[in-house]
């Protein structure tokens, strides 16, 4: 048996989303900016329905729906966008510890160019203090960016209280919700949200996909592109739109939206069994905020072992100690060292990511095999 339980790294295309996409590799393969023939009508048709599909799952209009190529492409036409065009009032921009590498060094890049980047600690439990953000906030101050769920733990940030805050102080909000769409409602306007970034594959759809929401009022937002030749999104992001990944993207949204609620119901159910018998082994502890977090995550230290070596005998049992990004590189997770995490607890925890598809036979079989290696391990 093998099991997957990294879906914070990617996800299954869901055979509806296939099905899709089909037709405009083969039989509707026109450009969407040929506006001459019937080709081109068809495949800019698709965005189009698309781009509804896209927007209506975050409660957007679909003219702030600016697509890319995914949510590291997005999360640097934002950060960059606003950096450029709104560098006169200030190049003050504030992030958060526990923010996902694509925001990290998009900061580091902007850093180089004059930008003046302050990084919020978080709490232990992973959640940013409302008034640390208040407290570093000032008139030249012209981003703040926080993750809205974190993908190695699972933990939500208060959103809606952290954008009023930004607002009340004349400065745009943004939030990488690259981990919560498609798992939990998110709600632009609700939420305060100036721009989010967002990616196909982490909610059933294909890689290579991905959109920034860019607010059209109150706040109306202005961006620089970042890719230039043929003024293609509204002038926002030029290239060749790629029109079998929108057309999967947009139908990954709307199932997403229908069966969100059922999803987190089935996921929470599994997680919660996970967790409750592997806690029962003793020495083995939760990382982050269990109420505010993800249905699907659980970012678990095994106390006395290290996580890389247990992992290799969970070898039927896809899991991973951190971010997909950052998987190679030998340092202990930044997010748990930013929640005053020790070495030995970063260097033991291991992330379980569960998806859809997952049943409670694969979860019952891994606390078994985790059981198994555990105890031998100790």
């Amino acid at each position: 048996m093998q099991i997957y339980f990294d879906h914070n790294s990617t996800t299954p295309v869901d055979p509806e989303v296939l099905q899709c996409m089909l037709p405009y590799f083969t039989e509707q393969y026109g450009n969407a900016a040929s506006r001459t023939h019937s080709f081109g009508w068809v495949a800019e048709q698709a965005v189009e329905d698309a781009r509804k599909q896209v927007a209506m799952l975050i409660n957007a209009e679909e003219q702030e729906i600016v697509f890319t190529s995914g949510a590291t492409e997005a999360i640097n036409l934002g950060m960059k966008g606003v950096f450029e065009t709104h560098q006169n009032k200030g190049k003050h921009i504030i992030i958060t510890a526990t923010e996902h590498r694509a925001v990290l060094d998009t900061c580091s890049h902007l850093e180089s160019l004059g930008a003046k980047i302050t990084m919020l600690p978080v709490q232990p439990d992973g959640l940013l203090d409302p008034e640390e953000l208040n407290k570093f906030i000032d008139e030249q101050t012209i981003l703040v960016s926080v993750l809205y769920a974190n993908n190695e733990t699972g933990v939500i940030q208060n959103v809606k209280q952290l954008s009023e805050i930004s607002h009340a102080k004349g400065t745009l909000f943004m939030s990488d919700a690259t981990q919560a769409c498609g798992k939990i409602r998110v709600d632009v306007n609700e939420d305060g949200i100036d721009l989010l970034p967002f990616s196909a594959h982490k909610l059933y759809g294909p890689k290579g996909c991905g959109a920034l929401y860019v607010r059209r009022k109150n706040p109306r937002v202005k961006i620089r592109a970042q890719i230039d030749g043929g003024g293609h999104e509204r002038g926002m992001r030029s290239g060749t739109l790629n029109v079998p990944g929108i057309a999967g993207f947009g139908k990954a949204c709307s199932l997403a939206a229908q069966r969100m609620w059922d999803d987190s119901r089935h996921i929470s159910l599994l997680r919660t069994t996970l967790e409750q018998n592997l806690l029962d082994l003793g020495g083995v502890s939760i990382n982050g905020n269990t109420r505010q977090r993800l249905p699907n995550t659980s970012n678990l230290s095994f106390h006395g072992i290290q996580a890389s070596t247990f992992i290799k005998d969970l070898f039927q049992i896809a899991v991973a100690t951190g971010s997909a990004c950052t998987s190679a590189l030998p340092e202990p997770s930044h997010v748990l060292k930013a929640m005053s995490a020790s070495d030995e607890i970063a260097y033991s925890s291991i992330r379980f990511s569960l998806g859809r598809t997952n049943t409670m036979e694969e979860i019952m079989f891994c606390i078994e095999k985790i059981k198994e290696v555990y105890l031998k391990s100790k």
